[in-house]
């Protein structure tokens, strides 16, 4: 079978399946597994996958997730008579469903079982974990310039509230979309007990924490950098970025005089 595939994670989860031989095109941003995507073909980004030479491999399948590829593209693919297979998981229930598609698809269902299965595991387990716990009010960033974060109907808002996470810009009012701009006073207004500064798709790094704190007054110890690949990646990432928004709720929780127990909102 000839795949290519469009999109990171989808790229990952092919190699996890066992099938990453079976592909002959994947996107530049296709960075894992590094060794074996490096001897990959690369037929553009996400956004401008080269069609024509897509279609020029021939494949017998293309994986495109909605969030992260353009509808017309996909159309321009179905155009050349190439099947696509095209996702778009908003929660973990969501992402274990896609990884068994796939694995229908790619012929690879034995082990696409055992990833979902792994996936449903660690989700029931981190939830009852979290049953009991305090919650945490949390603001997760994605941009710096505008300061954009993640709202609701999204993954990382599934995948944190498993672990007893609040999304700040899940419940409060004037911030609409998925990924709404909240700027420096809408963080400061929202006043969370945490801000979650991811390394993807915008690098936060310490300093960024820095100058926010100082922007919006909200207290420097509350914001933390966070892995972004593991609480947004989809498919055989997953049940480990499951554990991990489990560990990160708890080690908040754990703070001496956290951050929950300085917020003065709600």
């Amino acid at each position: 079978m000839r795949i290519v595939s469009l999109c990171p994670s989808l790229t990952e989860l092919v190699f996890d399946l066992g099938r990453g031989d079976d592909l002959v095109g994947v996107t530049k941003f296709c960075v894992h597994p590094a060794d074996r995507v490096a001897r990959i073909e690369k037929v553009g980004g996400t956004k401008n996958p080269r069609v024509e030479r897509i279609a020029e491999l021939a494949p017998d399948l293309v994986l495109l997730n909605e969030e992260e590829n353009r509808i017309e593209d996909a159309e321009a693919l179905r155009g050349h008579a190439i099947r696509c297979h095209v996702s778009f998981p908003k929660t973990t229930t969501d992402t274990a469903a896609m990884v068994r598609s796939i694995g229908a698809a790619i012929g690879a269902m034995p082990e696409a079982e055992k990833v979902a299965a792994r996936i449903e595991s660690s989700a029931r387990r981190v939830r009852s974990a979290a049953e009991d716990r305090e919650k945490i009010r949390y603001a997760y960033l994605i941009w710096r310039e505008p300061v954009m974060a993640t709202g609701a109907d999204t993954f990382i808002d599934d995948l944190l509230g498993l672990a007893g996470g609040v999304n700040v810009f899940a419940e409060e009012d004037g911030f609409p979309g998925r990924y709404p701009t909240v700027g420096l006073d809408g963080l400061a207004a929202a006043n969370p007990d945490v801000v979650l500064l991811s390394t993807e798709p915008f690098p936060f790094r310490q300093a960024h924490a820095d100058e926010l704190s100082a922007a919006t007054g909200i207290p420097r110890d509350r914001f933390r950098i966070v892995d972004g690949e593991l609480l947004s990646w989809h498919g055989s990432r997953t049940p480990r970025g499951i554990d991990y928004a489990g560990s990160l709720m708890e080690e908040i929780r754990s703070w001496t005089n956290g951050p929950h127990e300085k917020s003065t909102k709600k």
